[in-house]
C-alpha cells in the first residue's frame, strides 16, 4: 500500500502513523520525522496537540535542562485554559500530580528521595523469592489449556500481582488496584480508572498507617520526609503505573524475541541480551516523559511555544543513526529507555530483575513454548497515549496496529499511536480465571504452599503437577541458559 495514503477513515492526508507501513515498522516513521528535523508535531489524542522529539541529542538535551523546560503539567497551558477536555484519554497520565514525575526542584528532590530510599530497602533476593510464585501460579493457569496470550495472561498480570505484594496489598484492596491499572493503560474508561485507583491506595495509605508492614507503602510513610496522604497516593500510582505498563512491554517484546527461533536475532539469545534488545529496540515505553517550555524554544529549526506537550519519543532517540557504534555493541549506557537527567528511572534494577524472574520462569517450566503465528505476522497494536511496543491479541478484521486510532484528526498532525505485537503462544494449560479475581487467588495458594515449604524446611518455592519448580525457576526439564550476572544496586 502506498504509504502516503491514509488507511483509517478521517485520518489526515500523508499521516506517516495511519499506514500500514506504520504498523509494520514504527521506526520508518521516526527516520521520515528525523529527516526534516529533531522534531515534530503529533496528536496524542483528539485536539491535543505536541511535539514529539526523535532526535537522540536533542531528546537528551530536554531531559537534562531543567533551566527551560518543566515537567510540571501545570504549565500545560491548554489544560489550564480548558480548552482539554478533562476525559480525554491522555489527561490521566498528564496532568499534575504532586509525585517525582510531575515536579521539579526541591520538591521533586524530596519526593525522589522518599521514593528511591524505599526502593534501595527491596533487594534483589526479596523481588526474585516474590516473583518465581506468582510466575509459576499464573503458568498454572493456562499450562494445561494448550495456547495461551502471554501479554494478557502473563506478561500484564505478573508485574500487577506482583506490585500488590511488594505495596502490602491485601486482597480486597489487590482485586480492584489490579483491575483498575490494567483498564486505565489499556484505555478503558480512563478517568473513572484513575478515580477507582486513587480510591484503592487512600484505603492502602489507611490501613498501613494502622497497621505497617513489611512492604514499600509502610517504607513511604515511614520516610523522614514526612510525605502526606495526597503525596503518598500520588507516588503510589507513580511507581505503580510506572512499573506496571513498561514491564508488561519489556517481558512480552523479550519472549518474542527469544521464541524467534528462526531469527538469527532469537536463536541463541541469553534472556539478559533479549532485554538489551528491547531496550534498545523496541523500548518498553517509546514516547513519554512530557515537557512543558518555560518559554518558546527553538529545537534545530522547530519552535515550541511555551506551555505546550513537548514528548520524548524514546524509541526514536533510541533509533537515531547518529548512536552508531553504540547500537552495534548494545551499550547499556548510551541508550534513553531508562531515561536521562534528574528524572531518570529509580529502578532499572529492580526493573530488570523482575523481566528476567518471568522470562526465566516461563521458559524453564515450558521449554516447548512456540509461536502461535509466523514471527513477521504479528502487528503493532495503539496504546494510550505512548507508543509502548508489547504484544496483544491480534484483530484481522481490521486495519493492522490502528485498533484505537479511528477518531477524527487535526489536519497535518500524525495521531501518536503505539508500537506493538498482537501475538499468541502454544504449549499451555490450566483453568482459566478472571484478572479481576487474581489477587485473591494468588494469595489464598501463595499462603498454603508457602507454609507446606516452611514446615518440610524444603529449599522448593513450589511443587507444580508433579514436577518440581526449584529456587532458580527451573523445572524437571533442562533449564535455559542463563547468566551469574545479576544487576546490583
Amino acid at each position: 500500500m502506498d504509504s502516503q495514503q491514509p488507511t483509517v477513515p478521517g485520518a489526515p492526508a500523508r499521516c506517516p502513523m495511519h499506514t500500514s507501513e506504520f504498523a509494520a515498522d514504527p521506526h520508518a516513521a521516526y527516520d521520515k520525522m528525523r529527516a526534516e528535523g529533531p522534531a515534530a508535531p503529533v496528536e496524542l489524542a483528539p485536539g491535543v496537540d505536541a511535539t514529539l522529539v526523535v532526535d537522540y541529542q536533542t531528546a537528551r538535551s530536554v531531559l537534562q535542562n531543567t533551566t527551560d523546560f518543566s515537567k510540571d503539567a501545570r504549565h500545560w497551558k491548554a489544560l489550564m485554559e480548558g480548552r482539554i477536555a478533562l476525559d480525554s484519554p491522555v489527561v490521566p497520565m498528564m496532568a499534575f500530580r504532586p509525585n517525582a514525575m510531575f515536579t521539579d526542584g526541591a520538591v521533586h528532590l524530596r519526593l525522589r528521595k522518599a521514593v528511591t530510599d524505599s526502593l534501595d530497602r527491596l533487594n534483589i533476593g526479596r523481588i526474585r523469592r516474590d516473583a518465581e510464585p506468582i510466575a509459576a501460579f499464573l503458568i498454572d493457569q493456562f499450562s494445561e489449556r494448550g495456547r495461551a496470550d502471554l501479554l494478557n495472561d502473563y506478561a500484564k498480570l505478573l508485574p500487577l500481582l506482583l506490585f500488590n505484594r511488594l505495596f502490602g496489598c491485601p486482597a480486597g484492596i489487590g482485586d480492584r488496584l489490579t483491575t483498575s491499572m490494567s483498564a486505565m493503560f489499556d484505555g478503558r474508561d480512563a478517568l473513572k480508572a484513575s478515580e477507582n485507583i486513587t480510591a484503592c491506595l487512600m484505603e492502602l495509605i489507611a490501613l498501613k498507617r494502622r497497621e505497617p508492614g513489611d512492604d514499600v507503602t509502610s517504607w513511604l510513610i515511614q520516610h523522614p520526609a514526612g510525605l502526606n496522604d495526597e503525596e503518598l497516593k500520588d507516588q503510589l500510582v507513580m511507581m505503580m503505573g510506572a512499573g506496571v505498563e513498561p514491564e508488561r512491554n519489556l517481558i512480552g517484546n523479550a519472549l518474542l524475541l527469544l521464541l524467534s527461533g528462526s531469527s538469527s536475532r532469537g536463536a541463541g539469545m541469553l534472556p539478559e541480551e533479549a532485554i538489551d534488545h528491547v531496550l534498545w529496540n523496541n523500548s518498553p515505553i517509546a514516547n513519554y516523559a512530557t515537557h512543558y517550555p518555560l518559554r518558546d524554544v527553538d529545537l534545530g529549526g522547530v519552535r515550541v511555544e511555551a506551555g505546550t506537550p513537548l514528548m520524548i519519543s524514546f524509541g526514536g532517540a533510541n533509533s537515531d543513526p547518529a548512536l552508531g557504534a553504540a547500537r552495534e555493541s548494545l551499550s547499556k549506557g548510551a541508550h534513553l529507555a531508562w531515561g536521562a537527567g534528574p528524572h531518570a528511572c529509580p529502578a532499572k534494577s529492580p526493573a530488570t530483575v523482575i523481566s528476567l524472574t518471568a522470562i526465566e520462569a516461563v521458559l524453564n517450566a515450558l521449554p516447548d513454548l512456540t509461536l502461535d503465528v509466523p514471527v513477521e505476522e504479528p502487528q503493532w497494536r495503539p496504546s494510550l497515549p505512548s507508543s509502548s511496543g508489547s504484544p496483544s491479541p491480534s484483530r484481522r478484521d481490521r486495519e493492522p496496529g490502528l485498533a484505537q486510532s479511528v477518531l477524527p484528526h487535526s489536519p497535518g498532525r500524525p495521531r501518536l499511536t503505539s508500537s506493538t505485537h498482537p501475538w499468541q503462544l502454544l504449549r499451555a494449560g490450566g483453568t482459566y480465571r478472571s484478572a479481576r479475581a487474581f489477587w485473591s487467588a494468588f494469595v489464598g495458594i501463595f499462603c498454603v504452599q508457602r507454609t507446606a515449604c516452611d514446615r518440610s524446611n524444603s529449599p522448593l518455592r513450589m511443587t507444580r503437577g508433579g514436577g518440581r519448580v526449584d529456587s532458580a525457576g527451573n523445572g524437571g526439564a533442562p533449564p535455559t541458559r542463563r547468566s551469574s550476572a545479576w544487576p546490583q544496586w
